[in-house]
């Protein structure tokens, strides 16, 4: 066989079995529930995920390179926040400071001492900065401090909101059900200012989700939800992953309801 034949050989033969360059993700509040749903569906189409969470990482968390892609961070603290930031950016360097995901989905939901509702008359105000803080101002701050990796990568930002942001709900608090529907309008201005860098902004809006977090009571909300069921944290995880990627890529500062109907 000539060389340039056996050369173009060799090479057709590394390009069949070398995977492609790993996108890389950044994701917040990867501990449980959806956080840790969406760190497996990445994971599994192997994405390199960065994951951010106030818990150091855990040994029973199943994806590769989880200890050493793992940040704890306090997102309720911002100079926090920065040097978290900084370390993301050090870390990037090493996939060619390209971030191709940022996933703001840490959030915090107060309850009273009895675990209840915490409605406008009865919340702290510190504690509704502090709400704020972790709900809507770090996921603009990392926005902000990514912005040179996501317009490297030509990223996708998708921002965690909920259903309580839309309407009065028995148990997420009012501090809660603000910051997410602050959440869902900071999403429509990233769209339109991340944009022209590039990168895509969305934003999905769970509903009553299968994870160790519901509370108690509600079952009785299953029975006004058209499908008659409680969502699942893959499926939360699946419109994420969708919104990352090539099949919307003309979507952006779009809010997806994921809640088997129960916002209608």
């Amino acid at each position: 066989m000539p060389d340039a034949t056996r050369n173009k050989a060799m090479h057709m033969s590394d390009s069949a079995i070398r995977p492609e360059s790993r996108k890389t993700v950044v994701l917040t509040g990867a501990s449980r529930g959806i956080g840790h749903a969406t760190v497996k569906r990445f994971s599994a189409a192997g994405w390199r995920v960065i994951t951010c969470s106030r818990q150091p990482f855990s040994d029973k968390c199943p994806w590769p390179m989880g200890p050493e892609d793992h940040i704890q961070v306090d997102l309720s603290d911002p100079e926090v926040i920065a040097g978290a930031v900084a370390e993301i950016r050090e870390r990037l360097e090493t996939d060619g400071s390209e971030l191709h995901a940022l996933i703001n989905n840490a959030a915090i939901s107060p309850k009273d001492e009895n675990a209840g509702r915490l409605d406008s008359l009865t919340t702290p105000m510190d504690l509704w900065r502090t709400v704020f803080q972790v709900n809507f101002f770090a996921p603009i701050m990392l926005a902000r401090g990514l912005i040179a990796e996501l317009k490297a990568g030509e990223g996708s930002v998708v921002n965690v909101t909920s259903i309580a942001g839309m309407r009065v709900h028995p148990f997420a608090g009012t501090a809660y059900a603000t910051s997410k529907a602050a959440l869902a309008s900071l999403t429509r201005e990233m769209a339109a200012d991340f944009g022209p860098y590039g990168i895509r902004v969305n934003a999905i809006a769970p509903g009553e989700i299968d994870t160790s977090i519901l509370s108690p009571g509600t079952e009785k909300l299953v029975e006004q939800i058209p499908l008659r069921r409680l969502g699942r944290p893959e499926e939360v995880a699946d419109t994420i992953f969708f919104l990352c990627n090539a099949p919307s890529s003309y979507v952006t500062g779009a809010e997806i309801h994921i809640n088997g109907g129960q916002h209608v």
